[in-house]
Parts: structure tokens; C-alpha cells; sequence
């Protein structure tokens, strides 16, 4: 695989290298994912959830990203009546953020993929 080269700072003999960033899973993979949480659902609703169950089983929280150029902890995902969110907290201040709209850190926490095939079910 390449390595991305970061800008060399003056005065050093090499630079700095970086290992490639991970690809995400393969369209296979999310829908094998999506029929392993959707196994026997009946309906949209039931599929969400089902895919809800995964990630909060799977996903390590808390972790910490950055909405809106601030950096937030993710402390938990929430499943309410139209969607998943996560709830992200920065002092006192608490905010859910759509799971569809969430952006995730370099390098993703344990259990992203799952966050990529309620994506991927999602059609975003």
C-alpha cells in the first residue's frame, strides 16, 4: 500500500510518513451486516432497530469527535421514535446528533463498521 507523505518540516533529512487511511467496508460486507441485525424483522421500524441493537452492543463509547469544529464525547446512541442519534456531550452541554449526520474521528471507534451499514441501509 502508498503511505501519504505529511508536509516535511525544514531542516528534516525524511518526512514524515503516515499509513493510508482504512477503507471502508465493501458494499458486500455492509449488506451481510444488515441481514445479520435485520434477521427477522417485519418492517422499517424493526430494521432500525435491529440495526440500533447492533450498534449499541458493538460500538465503543464513550469516544470523542468533532461537530461543528468542536470537539464533543459521544457517550451513548439513543433509538428514538424516527431515527438513531448519538448523544454528545462537551461540559454541561448535551446535544443528540443524528447518527446519519454524525462525523466520525480518525481512526473510527470499535464498532464503526456498524454506524457504515445503518449508513448504508439509510441509502446515505
Amino acid at each position: 500500500m502508498p503511505t501519504i507523505l505529511a508536509h516535511q518540516a525544514p531542516n528534516t533529512p525524511t518526512p514524515v510518513r503516515y499509513p493510508p487511511p482504512m477503507a471502508s467496508k465493501g458494499s458486500a460486507a455492509l449488506e451481510a451486516m444488515i441481514e445479520e441485525a435485520t434477521v427477522d424483522t417485519d418492517d422499517y421500524d424493526d430494521e432500525r432497530a435491529g440495526l440500533f441493537n447492533m450498534i449499541e452492543e458493538h460500538l465503543a463509547v464513550p469516544f470523542t469527535t468533532t461537530v461543528l469544529g468542536v470537539e464533543v464525547t459521544v457517550r451513548k446512541i439513543e433509538l428514538t421514535v424516527d431515527s438513531i442519534v448519538a448523544l454528545c456531550t462537551r461540559g454541561r452541554h448535551r446535544q443528540r446528533v443524528g447518527l446519519l449526520d454524525l462525523p466520525l474521528p480518525t481512526p473510527p471507534p470499535y464498532g464503526a463498521a456498524w454506524i457504515d451499514a445503518y449508513r448504508h441501509w439509510a441509502g446515505t
